[in-house]
């Protein structure tokens, strides 16, 4: 029984904690799944293709975060929309070995950022796979992105490694600062 990524990740008692609902997306093979399972302090090793999604609850700093890992297939992209009623923040997953999908990826993103039910609602990005050399900076991304046009909501976005963990607590870290304030 490792202790995982979060040490202060425990099973809830109670429904007294501030429950956060936070949506995870992002492209088929980003990572999401490996990162969930990093942020839920599970075996990374025994991993498939989500074909529906999984929810996934996660004590941190007093909250108690609700991720949902949506696939990215294609075919259930359409669907994405109906699950992101009432989210108090978008994760979006990017791999950022993969120069050829950056600007599938980046019109994903904005077409989310575009939905009524995200409306202001803050976005971390995690730059994943930066454990491999062939990573793009994430600063390099964000300009491919163009984050610096989302002027409505706050944004971050975090370098990390699912694999290794490295990056992986410092974007939870800014999730709870960034919404522990607005709650």
């Amino acid at each position: 029984m490792g202790h995982g990524l979060l040490s202060v990740m425990q099973k809830l008692k109670g429904s007294t904690e501030l429950e956060l609902r936070i949506v995870l997306l992002g492209l088929d093979n980003a990572g999401k799944t490996t990162l969930l399972k990093c942020l839920a302090s599970e075996d990374v090793s025994t991993i498939t293709p989500t074909q529906g999604f999984n929810i996934k609850s996660v004590a941190s700093h007093g909250m108690k975060l609700n991720v949902w890992d949506i696939g990215g297939q294609r075919k259930i992209r359409p669907f994405w929309k109906k699950y992101l009623e009432n989210t108090d923040l978008l994760v979006y997953v990017i791999d950022s070995t993969d120069k050829k999908r950056f600007e599938e990826t980046g019109l994903e993103l904005s077409e989310l950022i575009d939905e009524e039910n995200l409306a202001g609602v803050p976005i971390l990005i995690f730059a994943n796979k930066q454990d491999l050399g062939t990573a793009s900076p994430a600063s390099e991304i964000a300009e491919g992105l163009n984050l610096h046009t989302y002027r409505d909501r706050v944004w971050q976005i975090q370098a990390c490694s699912a694999v290794t963990g490295e990056g992986v607590q410092d974007g939870m870290n800014w999730i709870c600062n960034n919404l522990v304030k607005k709650k």
